[in-house]
C-alpha cells in the first residue's frame, strides 16, 4: 500500500469541489508527444450518466477499476430498475481497491480517486477513494503530486458556491502547482439533473485563466498603492 500512496504522490494532480448547483473537477494535463491523440490520455472520466470520476496514479490500473465500476453501474441499473447512488460508487471503488490488499498474488491499485455527482435527493457528492480501500465524502478535495498545499488552500479559501464560481475556484487551485493555459489544465462540470459532465472549452477555460491573472494584478497593484501611501504618511509624520 506504501507503494501504491507513493504512485499517487507522484501522479498529476485532480482537484474537486461541490458547488449549490454543480460539482466541478479539475485535472493537470500531460503534455502529450505532438503525434499522439490527447483524448486517449482523460484523467476525467464518467463511470454511468450521473457520476463523474478524476483520479491521480497509474492511467493503466485507473482503466481496470474505472471499467469495473462502469459495469457494476450497469449491474445496479439493470438488477433495481435506478441508477447507482455517487455512495453506492464510492463504496464500492472502494471495496475493490481494499480486496486487493489483502489477496495473495496481486497487488493494489496504484491509484487514488475523487468520486462526484448528485444524490438522488439532489444533493451534490464528492467522495474520495485511496489505495487502501479507505472512501471518504469531501466538500473540496486535491490528490496526486502537491495535492498537500493545494488542500491547504482549498481549506483556506472553499466556500460552497454556484457551479461557474465553483469552476474559479477549482482553476484557482489548480494554478497553485500548474502552468497556466488551457494546455495544462483540464475541466469538467456535473450539473443538477443534467446527465453527463460538461468538459469546458479550452476557449472556456482561458478566460477563467485570463479573469484569475487580471484579479491578481489589480489585488498586487493595489497593495503596492497601499504600500506607497503608507509609506508617505509615515515620512509626512516624521517631517
Amino acid at each position: 500500500v506504501e507503494y501504491a500512496l507513493a504512485a499517487v504522490r507522484k501522479g498529476t494532480l485532480a482537484v474537486a469541489g461541490r458547488g449549490t448547483d454543480a460539482v466541478v473537477v479539475g485535472a493537470e494535463k500531460k503534455m502529450v508527444a505532438k503525434l499522439q491523440d490527447p483524448r486517449t490520455m482523460r484523467k476525467i472520466q464518467m463511470i454511468d450518466d450521473h457520476v463523474a470520476v478524476a483520479f491521480a496514479g497509474l492511467t493503466a490500473d485507473a482503466r481496470v477499476l474505472i471499467n469495473r465500476a462502469r459495469v457494476e453501474a450497469q449491474s445496479h441499473r439493470l438488477t433495481l430498475e435506478d441508477s447507482a447512488s455517487v455512495e453506492h460508487m464510492a463504496r464500492y471503488i472502494g471495496g475493490v481497491q481494499q480486496k486487493y490488499t489483502q489477496s495473495g498474488g496481486v497487488r493494489p491499485f496504484g491509484l487514488s480517486t475523487l468520486i462526484c455527482g448528485f444524490s438522488p435527493e439532489g444533493n451534490a457528492e464528492l467522495w474520495h477513494t485511496d489505495p487502501s480501500g479507505t472512501y471518504t465524502a469531501w466538500k473540496a478535495n486535491a490528490i496526486g503530486r502537491s495535492s498537500k498545499p493545494v488542500r491547504e488552500w482549498l481549506e483556506k479559501n472553499y466556500e460552497e458556491k454556484s457551479g461557474d464560481e465553483c469552476v474559479e475556484l477549482c482553476v484557482k487551485a489548480l494554478l497553485e502547482v500548474c502552468e497556466p493555459g488551457s494546455k495544462h489544465v483540464e475541466i469538467a462540470v456535473v450539473r443538477k439533473g443534467l446527465d453527463g459532465a460538461d468538459t469546458l472549452d479550452e476557449t472556456v477555460v482561458d478566460a477563467v485563466i485570463k479573469k484569475i491573472e487580471d484579479e491578481k494584478a489589480a489585488a498586487e497593484e493595489a497593495k503596492k498603492r497601499r504600500a506607497q501611501a503608507a509609506e508617505e504618511a509615515a515620512r509626512a509624520a516624521q517631517g
